[in-house]
């Protein structure tokens, strides 16, 4: 089936996209062994000397925004916005970066902090890449579905896993974010899944993207998903040694990421 995307001056086959998100799937493999060695610059683990500056919210709009515009080109311009998993796809996918790009850095208080224009600009290629493969495959490749896709395992499965992510991810931001309240500095965070491991906002973020590729069930929901763990997991790992590192009173039970496990 041939597919002529509107205002589009390169068109992609579904092979040629399946192979560039495998290059970048595998991309993200081969980076995981160095970000494992690597703090993030920013937030708590960002050091003076890390080149040029931005504001911290102003760098959280401009890093997100991509991933709005380019989904949202791809979806005004889509031949599959009667597909009902494509149109679920869309909507959760603007769900996490509407929360990402506006609400969440009008809540974080972050007045005086920098973010180096090297995570900036990094964030965005990121975003440019995973929107570009995701829209692109949902506007023009995704396959026709059936009128009851929308009580099939896989749809079933993956809306779950990514709503119940979502709110994981936002829940325990907003302790985090309080904590901040009285700009005191950082202290131990308690509730929720704190209760389990140190960083249960990466967990949420990390099931939504789950979510995302089972839903969709693709090559580039997939090469997202193994980028975000690939991310998360080092910088859950980061944190969780400098809680211990700067608490005494840290709790030992806690794991990083994964309850019980990791």
């Amino acid at each position: 089936m041939t597919y002529t995307p509107q205002l589009l001056i390169i068109t992609f086959s579904e092979t040629t996209i399946n192979y560039i998100a495998l290059a970048w799937l595998a991309l993200a493999v081969i980076m995981f062994p160095k970000l494992l060695k690597t703090k993030s610059p920013y937030g708590r683990h960002l050091e003076p000397s890390k080149g040029l500056m931005i504001d911290n919210k102003l760098g959280w709009f401009l890093m997100e925004l991509p991933a709005i515009l380019i989904m949202l080109w791809f979806y005004l311009n889509s031949t599959n916005n009667d597909n009902k998993l494509v149109v679920t796809a869309f909507a959760l996918w603007m769900l996490h970066y509407v929360n990402r790009t506006f609400i969440f850095p009008l809540r974080i208080r972050t007045k005086s902090k920098k973010m180096p224009v090297s995570v900036l600009l990094s964030g965005v290629f990121f975003n440019l890449m995973n929107g570009g493969l995701n829209g692109y495959w949902l506007a023009y490749l995704a396959p026709e579905q059936s009128p009851d896709v929308i009580r099939s395992p896989h749809f079933i499965i993956g809306v779950a896993i990514f709503i119940t992510g979502f709110f994981i991810n936002v829940y325990h931001d907003s302790i985090l974010i309080g904590l901040r309240r009285d700009n005191t500095g950082y202290k131990i965070p308690y509730g929720g899944l704190f209760k389990y491991v140190s960083g249960p906002n990466y967990l949420g973020e990390i099931m939504e993207w789950l979510g995302f590729a089972i839903l969709c069930w693709n090559l580039p929901a997939l090469a997202l998903l193994i980028w975000t763990a690939a991310n998360l997991i080092p910088r859950s790992l980061n944190n969780h040694d400098w809680y211990h590192e700067k608490f005494e009173d840290y709790p030992k039970e806690r794991k990083a990421l994964i309850p019980f496990v990791l």
